[in-house]
């Protein structure tokens, strides 16, 4: 297979110490308490943060719609996106006509700029373009989202109703009701960035007050969501699957059961013997497959895969929001007859690449990410909201 490609190299390296640091902050151990002391400037910053926006100094814009923020205290992977995209399909079903305003981590790109049919996710970011595919509302990206919702309500005058993506940090924007995304992790050891995973101090009173709303996903079917993280909100819980089917970058589908390895038959695995003891796991005639992640918490996305019976023969854990080159590179060194299943979120950045490299490109199929969450969370987000206005 000959040496690894630098690039790719270093994207592992990268994606090796996020993991180190997702780990360490779970618990108190050592890595996250010769970490301690940088938290604790990172709390001087937030609390002179929240002194000028106490004070005054710093402002904040009302739009003419309501906003609901979908964000987080925490780093990495809770879960907003989907939680975000399922808000929007219900609140359509309500009669709202919402539009999503986000930063767009990751792109390369500056200003307000809409989500269009042909965008690149380089030109808006990965999130927002998955968004806008699987939603079809009106997406706007800026760093300053006031600006952004401002250019948005410009573009369609008939939205009357502003989703912010990852919002909860974001004050200079005024909200009328924020959705709180934690996943299985809660607020890990509890310990600030970046000792642990909190982005800011919880719980505590949320910005610019109006209802608050928290969502725990992730959790398996029938567990109940950690009380300790509502700050006295309501709080429900999500599950989360993967979808039946995958999806290649022409549209094909085929559903996962088909990777599934057989088991070996019974009078094989007799004659075979000891040497049998793989056979369960390898099958007979099975298609070779492995697994890439761009995404903050890979290792959940592997393990999901696993849980349907798949057998992974090789896994790449990328940095969150790895580009289409970085993610083309990192198949580079790899057998071309590996079917690589990866998240919507990669999938957005990879698809449109592979599509012009034709025959030549990598066997990449996508696996959408189903999160259900409770009707009684939807019934709390409609009564916090009221009913549509017209703007």
């Amino acid at each position: 297979m000959g040496a690894e490609p630098k690039g790719h190299a270093a994207a592992r390296t990268q994606g090796a110490w996020v993991q180190t640091l997702q780990r360490a902050w779970l618990g108190r151990g050592p890595l996250a308490c010769l970490l301690w002391p940088l938290s604790l400037l990172y709390r001087a910053v937030w609390m002179l943060r929240t002194a000028l926006y106490r004070s005054g100094l710093k402002g904040s814009t009302r739009l003419p719609v309501p906003v609901l923020v979908v964000g987080n205290v925490v780093v990495g992977g809770s879960g907003k996106t989907p939680t975000l995209i399922g808000l929007v399909q219900h609140l359509q079903a309500l009669g709202w006509r919402p539009g999503v305003l986000s930063r767009g981590h990751g792109r390369r790109s500056t200003g307000c700029l809409p989500v269009q049919p042909d965008s690149r996710a380089e030109q808006v970011g990965d999130e927002p373009l998955l968004i806008a595919q699987c939603t079809g509302v009106p997406v706007t990206v800026g760093r300053h989202r006031a600006a952004a919702g401002r250019a948005l309500l410009a573009a369609h005058p008939e939205v009357n109703l502003l989703l912010c993506d990852d919002g909860m940090q974001h004050w200079a924007l005024a909200r009328d009701l924020t959705v709180l995304v934690f996943d299985a992790r809660g607020c890990g050891n509890g310990w600030l960035l970046p000792a642990g995973m909190l982005r800011q101090p919880w719980p505590a009173p949320v910005w610019g007050g109006g209802p608050l709303i928290v969502l725990q996903t992730g959790l398996p079917a029938g567990a109940h969501p950690d009380p300790a993280l509502a700050a006295g909100a309501p709080v429900f819980a999500a599950t989360r699957r993967l979808a039946d089917q995958a999806y290649d970058a022409h549209g094909q589908r085929v559903a996962l059961q088909h990777w599934v390895p057989a088991p070996m038959p019974a009078r094989a695995q007799s004659e075979l013997g000891a040497a049998a003891a793989d056979a369960p796991v390898r099958g007979l005639g099975a298609a070779r497959c492995a697994a890439l992640a761009g995404i903050a918490q890979p290792e959940a996305f592997f393990a999901l895969l696993r849980q349907r019976g798949l057998h992974l023969e090789h896994t790449l854990a990328l940095p969150d929001h790895a580009d289409s080159a970085t993610l083309l590179q990192a198949l580079a060194p790899y057998p071309p007859e590996l079917i690589w299943l990866c998240t919507e979120k990669d999938a957005v950045k990879l698809f449109a690449t592979l599509r012009q490299h034709g025959g030549l490109a990598p066997k990449v199929f996508a696996v959408a990410l189903e999160q259900e969450a409770p009707s009684g969370f939807y019934a709390a987000v409609a009564h916090a909201l009221r009913h549509p206005t017209t703007p």
